[in-house]
């Protein structure tokens, strides 16, 4: 049974690819190796500036990125692929640096693999930000909700729009308007905000989101900053004063919640 839904998973992400771009080439082949294995199609770069270019070509479905490279780092290329495109991002990181996986994150990474890494735990990542970015999840309540989390309170459904204040959202399209302009998110972006609006008014703790959002299990241990940062991000594209939000609240001692807008 094991082997038939592994064979299906593959089946299905046998056309997806992933550009992997790191200056060691032991990981890159390591890497290509193992995801080509899993069923997708991968490219590589031993450089930013070579990243680039084999982005722009090639239009992959994820992107994993190693912070510290020649010519370009991982931060230059998260710049430049994100002035075009919301392609999910992973970034490679080391150890000891946490100030290099908050600057990848708020540059619009979607998640981080610290380095030494196992190749199962860089494959899981890329399963569950590829699955969250590119289909539409079941939300699954945060404890203590209703069941089944579809309405929002307050707000105003019309099919599969929700409008709250002058955001609206659609969740079959996945995108985001205010007003009749659309803000731009990215996939994760759009599944944590979802997850907050489906539950208006629940308050989500961090580890909570991280489960929910990014399939972290319950007992997987994370800087918890990657929550934040996101958050932040969100504010930053969705609320008229980020400093003073309006939409998405802290609760102080939990986490976070949406507060509808008449």
């Amino acid at each position: 049974m094991a082997e038939n839904e592994e064979l299906e998973s593959a089946e299905t992400e046998a056309k997806q690819k992933i550009l992997v771009a790191d200056d060691e080439a032991s990981i890159r082949r390591i890497l290509e190796t193992r995801l080509k294995m899993v069923g997708y199609d991968v490219v590589t770069a031993e450089d930013g500036e070579e990243a680039v270019e084999v982005f722009n070509k090639t239009n992959p479905d994820l992107v994993v990125l190693d912070v510290m490279m020649p010519k370009m780092d991982g931060y230059g290329v998260t710049r430049e692929i994100r002035r075009t495109s919301d392609v999910p991002i992973i970034i490679l990181t080391a150890l000891g640096d946490v100030s290099e996986r908050i600057t990848g994150l708020e540059l619009g990474a979607d998640d981080y693999v610290i380095k030494p890494f196992s190749p199962k735990e860089l494959e899981a990542r890329v399963k569950a930000v590829l699955r969250r970015t590119i289909s539409k999840d079941v939300i699954i309540p945060a404890s203590g909700s209703s069941a089944g989390g579809s309405s929002v309170a307050g707000g105003k459904n019309s099919k599969n729009v929700i409008t709250t204040g002058v955001i609206k959202i659609d969740t079959a399209r996945r995108q985001v308007f205010r007003k009749n302009e659309r803000i731009r998110l990215t996939g994760m972006e759009f599944s944590l905000l979802e997850l907050l609006v489906n539950n208006s008014g629940q308050a989500y703790s961090r580890n909570e989101i991280l489960q929910h959002v990014w399939s972290y299990p319950a007992d997987h241990r994370i800087d918890t900053r990657v929550v934040d940062v996101h958050i932040s991000r969100l504010r930053s594209k969705l609320e008229a004063d980020p400093t003073n939000p309006e939409l998405i609240l802290t609760a102080r001692g939990i986490g976070y919640m949406f507060q509808r807008i008449n």
